[in-house]
């Protein structure tokens, strides 16, 4: 970038950077308490995800940080393998990226079926809102969303016991969705940039210190070298568990998919350079690899945060590095103002979070493509919920493919009589699995019919189903029997025969 180019668009992505700043910082401190590790995790995610992936980075106004969709597979692997495991994980997952990309990869890890993908944002949100209800309450919470809908009239009876402050916290927590709410609806035009979130955790830590709530707090270390967890070579042993070869597997499909279908977004909402995707997946796997050996949580490419940053006026990949540096500097000087901060609240803006990926509106635009994609999503999320979320990413795959099979083997089978004339209507595709039913169908012709096959709505016809036809006809010719096939360019639709079986096939009609 020349230097004049840099002064042209310095304004403009400064501006954007502190309006990223500004929605990444509660957001960052929230994914990584909802995650069960310590804010300082999030905000060095957050950093690296600005400084390095920024830089490297295919997408150049997509911005990268601690992600929700994360938070549920990341507190399930500290809860059963312990922190420690999450670097050596992270590590393998960010290297599964990087060799994607250089593969040149990106692009099939967005082929995946909308309604794979919107279930799964769909779980996700419940098991954030059911875990996160449960720190709002200053209460901690279980290990899986079926334990925390259970523990849920529990912290809820003890919230309203007098000893203990989940009372005053879940006002708090609930103060800032009000705020996030009315904010989102309500804000003027001009003030649409500040984040909703911001004003709700500002609003809620200042009820806070007026009323003197004594509530859980944010620890923030006063060095955040102190909150870094360098990755020790013995940590790289456990990865002969396979287990955990099969947790970074996970990590490394999940925030891929999220990346690359955040990054697809965020192209459809500026005129700039298109993504490339390889790139950004290598870009993200070096993050990845980092972050594993910082000890920090996963990144991927978020939407909210690029969001904010397109429309804040962001021109190049400077706004996205520049959002780090405040990220840092409030980490280094504002460390007592965000130790102020009630735990409660940033659950509160979680919980808004996961209450948006529940999107009602997706599973209505589903529904426009038949009752099978609102069974594969409401199945993926029901799944993620009750199991976890490779288990339900995995059900939702295999209902697609069942789908596909399913409409692959479709074929309806009707005619029409006039006399002689018989005309044979196929709709759909003619594989061997149909077979038997083709087969039943001419047996009820009578020997003499002229039998018209028309394949403008036959989307695919196999050898098995065209010999069938063709023996039909050989064994009815004495008697009059003709095959015609409509229209005579069978060759593009037909497997595996040449031009000669189709002229005769044809020729049979003349």
């Amino acid at each position: 970038m020349s230097i004049q180019s840099l002064k042209a668009t310095l304004p403009r992505d400064a501006l954007a950077s502190l309006v990223v700043f500004l929605v990444a910082l509660p957001l960052c401190m929230g994914i990584a308490i909802a995650s069960g590790m310590p804010p300082a995790k999030g905000l060095i995610t957050g950093i690296v995800g600005g400084l390095v992936v920024g830089w490297l980075a295919g997408a150049p106004l997509q911005v990268s940080g601690p992600a929700a969709g994360l938070t549920v597979l990341v507190f399930e692997l500290v809860q059963r393998h312990g922190v420690a495991m999450l670097g050596p994980i992270l590590l393998l997952a960010g290297a599964l990226q990087l060799m994607a990309g250089r593969l040149r990869l990106g692009c099939w890890f967005r082929v995946t079926a909308p309604a794979v993908v919107y279930g799964m944002l769909a779980g996700i949100g419940v098991l954030i809102v059911l875990s996160q209800i449960h720190v709002m309450l200053d209460a901690t919470p279980r290990a899986s969303g079926l334990d925390n809908l259970g523990a849920f009239p529990t912290a809820v009876g003890e919230a309203l016991s007098l000893s203990g402050s989940g009372r005053e916290a879940a006002l708090l927590g609930l103060l800032t969705i009000a705020v996030m709410w009315s904010w989102d609806r309500f804000a003027p035009r001009r003030l649409k940039l500040l984040p909703g979130a911001l004003i709700g955790v500002g609003l809620a830590t200042l009820a806070g210190l007026w009323f003197g709530l004594e509530v859980r707090r944010v620890e923030v270390p006063a060095n955040l070298g102190e909150a870094i967890d360098w990755l020790r070579p013995d940590d790289l042993l456990a990865l002969t568990d396979p287990h955990l070869l099969v947790a970074a597997v996970a990590v490394a499909f999940i925030a891929s998919a999220e990346t690359l279908l955040s990054a697809a977004a965020v192209d459809r909402m500026h005129q700039g350079p298109r993504a490339d995707f390889d790139r950004e997946l290598s870009a993200q796997g070096v993050g990845n690899m980092l972050c594993g050996v910082l000890g920090a949580l996963p990144m991927t490419g978020v939407i909210v945060r690029s969001s904010a940053n397109v429309q804040a006026g962001a021109a190049t990949r400077l706004s996205a590095m520049l959002h780090a540096v405040w990220l840092l500097a409030a980490v280094v000087l504002l460390g007592a103002l965000l130790e102020r901060i009630p735990v409660a609240s940033l659950a509160g803006v979680l919980v808004y979070t996961g209450l948006k990926l529940v999107d009602l509106k997706a599973l209505r635009h589903l529904g426009r493509y038949g009752r099978m994609a609102i069974l594969i999503y409401l199945a993926t999320a029901l799944a993620i919920v009750t199991t976890d979320l490779l288990t339900g990413v995995l059900l939702g795959f295999a209902l697609t493919l069942v789908q596909l099979a399913w409409r692959a083997s479709r074929l309806d089978i009707s005619l029409r009589r006039d006399g002689r004339d018989v005309e044979l209507q196929l709709d759909g595709a003619a594989t061997f699995l149909k077979v038997p039913q083709l087969a039943q169908t001419l047996e009820t012709l009578p020997r003499d019919a002229r039998l018209h096959v028309p394949l403008e709505r036959l989307g695919y016809i196999d050898h098995a189903c065209m010999e069938l036809l063709e023996e039909w006809q050989r064994a009815n010719r004495a008697s009059g029997g003709r095959l015609i096939i409509e229209p005579r360019d069978l060759e593009r639709r037909v497997e595996g025969q040449g031009s000669q079986g189709v002229g005769m096939a044809t020729a049979g009609g003349n």
